[in-house]
């Protein structure tokens, strides 16, 4: 397929999980893709992996909770690449803990990196989309923007992408610029090995719990993520604006 012919494409957070797999997929389907995490280093891989299957992809060092830093990668992205017609914020963290034990650091970081990261990215990309008038904005939420014990920092940052999707589809629609989010459910991740981790299980029994309470019987996969968020991002999805789509194998 090559419904990203022609597009340049900006994935936060791609070194790893959803980030790389949604990188590659949008590389598959014909977009030279920006990758973008906080060392070049960490990001160079994904690039590499990319350009060995005969795709177009820079790796790009940058901050995204960082104003400056995101508007001169940008620009940068645009010196390279060309202006960008898609953009994924998947950058992304945790720093779990019950509420009462939280500490202020960790909710500003999380809130820093989860969610003004995707203000900051957005507002940097939707200078070009509106001059090209067209452009896809999918940013990544989560099955706990409904609410998870121990993730309140998260949880917030999650919940509030989804406000800011919706909000943003009014604002950017009349330049042809679709906003949506997609909220995933209990993905195998390296993320998710940590909060395994955290509350003392192995990753594998992490997962088979999880499994358990999913209707289909598993845990997703980051591919199975990046397929959405493809879809989103192309124009098969020309109509859909403010949505958030849940990703969850079924789960409520």
């Amino acid at each position: 397929m090559s419904r990203f012919s022609g597009r340049i494409a900006v994935v936060t957070g791609a070194a790893q999980g959803i980030g790389a797999a949604t990188a590659a997929r949008l590389a598959e389907e014909g977009a030279a893709v920006a990758v973008l995490d906080l060392t070049a280093e960490r990001a160079r891989a994904t690039a590499e992996a990319i350009t060995a299957k005969g795709g177009t992809a820079r790796a790009y060092a940058c901050d995204v909770a960082d104003q400056q830093a995101v508007d001169g990668v940008f620009a940068a992205v645009a010196e390279d690449l060309g202006g960008p017609h898609i953009l994924v914020n998947n950058a992304g963290i945790t720093r779990d803990n019950l509420f009462f034990r939280m500490s202020r650091e960790d909710w500003d970081t999380v809130l820093n990196v989860n969610l003004t990261s995707v203000f900051n990215c957005s507002q940097a990309a939707q200078t070009y989309m509106v001059e090209q008038r067209y452009g896809k904005i999918v940013s990544l939420s989560s099955r706990s923007a409904l609410g998870n014990r121990g993730q309140a920092n998260y949880a917030a940052a999650k919940a509030g992408i989804q406000g800011f999707t919706a909000t943003l589809a009014i604002e950017l629609g009349p330049f042809g610029i679709n906003v949506n989010a997609v909220a995933p459910g209990y993905i195998a991740t390296s993320m998710t090995a940590a909060t395994a981790e955290r509350v003392g299980a192995s990753p594998e029994e992490h997962q088979r719990l999880a499994a358990e309470r999913t209707p289909l019987r598993r845990v997703g996969r980051p591919e199975e993520i990046a397929s959405v968020v493809a879809f989103l991002a192309s124009d098969d999805a020309s109509y859909v604006s403010g949505q958030t789509v849940y990703v969850n194998g079924g789960a409520r």
